[in-house]
């Protein structure tokens, strides 16, 4: 198949990170912009993608960009995509997507025109007078962006972040997509001691572990793409045997705390499911308490933001104690996400670095104590 444009939307603030992995694939062309980032490739770089991204939201196949200033030039830009080189005959097309700063700010509007120009030029090249879509799913997504017009194949399905193991989460879930970002934030790769003192359902030990192993994060779920008419099965057999063969089987030294005994219980469940059990210790215990588990290594950690006034409060005292017991962890390097922007003033220390990341909808510093050497 002729070489293709991809597109991995990824969350603000991940978009380096991200094409840093996908340049670690050997993908070709790899290029970040704001909110994602861009590679050319064919089906191996496409499974490749959705099969081993970690920081990736989903993987779209650019199908067209064009300009577009009226609903004429939608129409005819669409109109002009070589829709039938990846829908067959009889093909779910749905269309969704969104604009943003364009003249044409009406989604549904958008939705309608796309679907009426990609049902004229696939029933002109199908010889159809109407389009039976009783087939398999063909995803149409667009954006519109200062009048410019993207219109992308979905070839993910359900998103890159999931992974499969967590059924249910905890009040406030991160994003797995987010998690691993953190902990790749730090440079770890299984050697140090990694502890999350927070860790809620599980998502950022569980990360950690995975990386640990260098398990592929899509190795065992299943990609709409697969079902695609011009897709190769024995593309995506190899791309998941090559990640397999990449695994690494060491003994790590991962803790998972919680100062709520459900948490716990629900982050081993997790655990479990996500075939990472035995590389983590999961224990019940008050972060600001706790004997540190070793003379040195790596904390991970979300804990609560407090979005309301007395959680607000609460979040800061809970940040002042932290920063109390492990004032004198010299051998730590401590890495904290947190939406309070009085973070470092609770904590008791300025951060040697740090990042603005999105935790969903919530705007976040990630706090980052990399010198272990440096008084407190």
């Amino acid at each position: 198949m002729k070489e293709m444009k991809f597109s991995v939307p990824c969350l603000f603030g991940l978009e380096g990170i991200c094409a840093q992995e996908l340049k670690h694939l050997n993908i070709p062309n790899v290029q970040a912009e704001n909110g994602r980032v861009l590679f050319t490739g064919g089906l191996e770089e496409m499974a490749k993608a959705n099969v081993c991204l970690r920081t990736g939201e989903r993987v779209l196949l650019v199908l067209s960009e064009f300009q577009a200033e009226s609903f004429e030039e939608l129409f005819q830009g669409v109109y002009k995509t070589a829709l039938e080189e990846y829908i067959p005959a009889n093909g779910q097309f749905p269309v969704k997507g969104y604009c943003l700063n364009s003249r044409l700010m009406s989604v549904p509007d958008c939705q309608a025109i796309i679907k009426k120009a990609a049902s004229r030029r696939l029933g002109e090249k199908y010889n159809l007078s109407w389009m039976p879509e009783t087939g398999i799913k063909y995803q149409l997504q667009f954006s519109v962006m200062q009048d410019r017009v993207t219109l992308y194949l979905d070839t993910t399905g359900q998103g890159l972040h999931k992974r499969g193991y967590r059924a249910v989460g905890n009040d406030a879930p991160l994003r797995e997509t987010l998690a691993a970002a953190m902990v790749l934030l730090t440079q770890y790769r299984g050697r140090d001691f990694f502890w999350d003192p927070f860790c809620g359902s599980g998502t950022i030990p569980i990360e950690a572990a995975l990386i640990a192993k260098n398990r592929a994060p899509g190795l065992y779920r299943s990609f709409v793409a697969q079902q695609y008419c011009w897709s190769d099965n024995a593309t995506w057999e190899r791309v998941r045997l090559q990640a397999k063969e990449r695994e690494y089987h060491g003994q790590y030294k991962i803790l998972a705390s919680d100062n709520d005994p459900k948490c716990v219980s629900l982050a081993m469940a997790n655990a479990k499911k996500a075939g990472v059990a035995d590389c983590i210790t999961f224990k019940d215990g008050d972060a600001t308490k706790m004997d540190l588990p070793a003379q040195e290594g790596i904390i991970v950690c979300n804990p609560p933001y407090g979005q309301r006034m007395m959680e607000q409060q609460s979040a800061q005292r809970l940040y002042a104690a932290l920063g109390r017991h492990l004032k004198f962890a010299n051998g730590w390097k401590k890495y904290i996400i947190t939406s309070e922007p009085e973070f470092e003033h609770f904590y008791g220390r300025r951060a040697d670095k740090k990042r603005k990341l999105y935790n969903g909808m919530i705007k976040c510093d990630y706090y980052m104590y990399t010198d272990k050497n440096r008084k407190k």
